[in-house]
């Protein structure tokens, strides 16, 4: 029996891109990590968590274990429903579906909107685990450049305007990280966010906005795509996260659209719940400052940022460059006429790791001379040592071309 002969016809050829995770290279656990994404370890509230769980088990006993789980579940979404109003995005509660990190979100959405022949819309470059999503549903895509300034709208006008001329069919779905873009650390002008907007009306297509990072800001927040029309663009899927700003782990996230996709997102989503990871969540949320708590990270990734970008100053050499973020975790690096994918045998070898720029691309050789440094995870020690060794390594190549 040849047990790949009952896969589906949908399944079949999503199983012939790289496994999810491919990406990930594999690291030594002495090196130094400036690749891991991941929340600074010191700030995951571990005693606030641990005992927000002990008192729910101890108030509600065996409650939160069962399927239909504690009170605290829908006390979590009322918290985050009330989340989404005060930041304008939000006008009715049945808006809201919690789900388990914001990947399920993304996929929930690509499971409804895609299809084999759905063309989709991304940055360039962008989130490689969305790539790696979408590319489950649809092969059609258009990349859109990313700058400084985040997407570069005028670009996808003219995108769009050619492929509309040519008869060429026009994106369903555009998918964006418009705050503290991931990789790159990017933010989208409200210039071009609205223009955004307005091309999504002209020409009839959906914006996913991924806002896994939009409260780690370190001088001031950015009005969401969502909020520009007070929340009620039903045009804009948005999808947030507590996983940068609490803890990865527990899995939560929730998307925010009109209630016709949240109803049918909720009809896949079916029983694909963590009623006790909400549960604990929600217990949390109800004995915590949570804007203390974001307050806190803001000021100690701030600092950290403002660290690696000092020492990548002191380091590396003249030609290579860099954005300055103004949030989210990530500074993306640039270092002309060196493929980052090899270059980083001979950084682990030394002992620093970083992201090559290439997994964020769909055409990968667009990102060949590109890396991604994160700034989260590692402490300020290893982010001065990180750093002052991943300079060797890119002397040593740019002192040969």
């Amino acid at each position: 029996m040849n047990p790949e002969s009952f896969f589906s016809k949908d399944i079949k050829p999503a199983l012939q891109n790289d496994p999810p995770g491919e990406w990930m290279p594999k690291i030594p656990d002495d090196c130094i990590r400036l690749s891991s994404g991941y929340p600074d370890p010191e700030l995951v509230p571990v005693d606030e968590l641990k005992n927000s769980v002990m008192k729910l088990l101890e108030e509600e006993k065996d409650l939160p274990l069962h399927y239909l789980g504690s009170q605290k579940v829908e006390d979590l979404k009322s918290f985050i429903q009330n989340l989404m109003v005060d930041r304008s995005m939000l006008n009715d509660n049945d808006e809201v579906l919690i789900t388990s990190g914001a990947c399920q979100g993304i996929d929930l959405i690509a499971r409804t909107l895609m299809d084999d022949e759905t063309v989709v819309a991304v940055e360039a470059p962008t989130y490689m685990e969305a790539l790696e999503i979408f590319q489950n549903y649809t092969k059609h895509f258009i990349s859109v450049e990313v700058d400084e300034h985040g997407l570069r709208t005028n670009r996808l006008e003219a995108l769009l305007a050619d492929r509309k001329r040519k008869g060429l069919k026009l994106p369903r779905v555009l998918y964006t990280i418009p705050t503290f873009q991931n990789p790159t650390g990017t933010t989208m002008t409200e210039e071009r966010r609205k223009h955004l907007m307005k091309l999504a009306v002209e020409y009839d297509f959906l914006v996913i906005e991924d806002d896994a990072y939009g409260e780690v800001y370190f001088e001031q927040g950015m009005k969401s795509l969502k909020s520009l029309c007070g929340g009620a663009d039903p045009r804009v899927l948005y999808v947030g996260s507590l996983s940068k700003v609490v803890a990865p782990g527990m899995r939560i996230g929730w998307v925010a659209a009109d209630q016709v996709f949240i109803r049918a997102l909720a009809w896949f989503k079916k029983d694909l719940d963590q009623p006790f990871a909400q549960a604990s969540m929600g217990s949390f949320l109800e004995n915590v400052d949570l804007e203390k708590h974001f307050t806190n990270l803001r000021k100690v990734y701030g600092d950290k940022c403002d660290l690696l970008l000092s020492e990548l100053e002191k380091h590396l050499p003249d030609s290579v460059s860099w954005y300055v973020p103004k949030g989210g975790y990530f500074v993306w690096v640039k270092v002309p006429g060196v493929d980052t994918s090899k270059l980083l045998e001979d950084a682990v070898e030394v002992g620093v790791s970083y992201v090559p720029g290439k997994y964020f691309f769909l055409n990968q050789e667009e990102g060949l001379e590109y890396l991604r440094l994160s700034f989260s995870y590692a402490s300020e020690g290893d982010i001065v040592e990180g750093v002052k060794r991943l300079g060797k390594v890119i002397w040593a190549v740019v002192e040969d071309l």
